[in-house]
C-alpha cells in the first residue's frame, strides 16, 4: 500500500511538469503575490479575494474549470516541498511540489486569504492551508463522474499525511473543507456562477448553528 501512494506521487508530480499546467500555476501565485491583490485583499477581505483569485483562474484559462481548479490547488498550497518521514525506517525524505519561483512564492504565501471561517484560528497562519484542500476536492469533484473520487482522494491525502508524519494526526477540519470542496466541484457542474466565497459562508452558518 505505501509503495503505491509512492508510486501516485511521484506519476503526479511528473503529470504536474508539464508546461501548460506550470504557466497556470505561476500566473495564479504572481497574481497572489502581486501588490494589486494585497491592496485588494486589504480592501475587500479574504472571503472576496478568494473568489477574486478563482475568477483570475477561471479567466487566464479561458474557462477551463477543470484546470483552472488543479492549478488553483497546486498554486494555494503554501509548500514547495513536503517533508516525509518513511515509517519504519524513519528515513525523511523532502518531496518537491511545483511551485512558482521562490520570491514569488514567499510572497504568494505572505499574501494566501487565510481568515476563510467563523471557526479560523485567530493567529497569523490561519486556514492558509485550506484554500489547497478546497481547490483540489473541487477539482477531483468536478472531473468525476464515476464514484465520488474526491471524498476517496480527501480520506487518502489524510491517511497519507498521518502514515508518513507530515502532520501528527488527521485533521477533521481538513476533512471538512474538503468535503465543502466537493460540494463545489459538483455544483459548478450545473452552476458556473457559483463562486467559492458562497461555499465558504454555507459551511460558517452551519457552525454557527453548531455551536448556538
Amino acid at each position: 500500500m505505501r509503495l503505491f501512494i509512492l508510486l501516485i506521487l511521484f506519476s503526479y508530480n511528473s503529470f504536474c511538469q508539464q508546461s501548460d499546467l506550470s504557466r497556470i500555476v505561476n500566473y495564479i501565485s504572481s497574481y497572489i503575490a502581486s501588490k494589486h491583490f494585497i491592496e485588494l485583499k486589504n480592501k475587500i477581505g479574504d472571503l472576496s479575494a478568494t473568489d477574486s483569485i478563482y475568477i483570475e483562474a477561471i479567466n487566464f484559462t479561458d474557462n477551463d474549470y477543470a484546470d483552472a481548479l488543479l492549478a488553483l490547488m497546486l498554486a494555494t498550497v503554501p509548500y514547495n516541498e513536503v517533508p516525509l518521514q518513511m515509517p519504519l525506517i524513519n528515513l525523511v525524505v523532502y518531496y518537491p511540489l511545483i511551485s512558482a519561483d521562490k520570491e514569488t512564492f514567499l510572497k504568494k504565501n505572505d499574501n494566501l486569504p487565510r481568515y476563510l471561517f467563523l471557526d479560523t484560528p485567530n493567529d497569523n497562519y490561519g486556514d492558509k492551508d485550506k484554500l489547497a484542500h478546497f481547490f483540489g476536492s473541487a477539482f477531483l469533484s468536478y472531473e468525476s463522474n464515476i464514484f465520488d473520487l474526491g471524498k476517496l482522494i480527501g480520506y487518502f491525502v489524510e491517511a497519507f499525511e498521518e502514515s508518513f508524519k507530515v502532520q501528527s494526526n488527521v485533521d477533521m477540519r481538513d476533512l471538512d473543507v474538503n468535503a465543502y470542496g466537493r460540494l463545489f466541484g459538483e455544483l459548478l457542474k450545473e452552476n458556473k456562477k457559483i463562486l467559492p466565497s458562497q461555499i465558504f459562508l454555507l459551511r460558517s452558518i452551519r457552525y454557527l448553528r453548531i455551536t448556538l
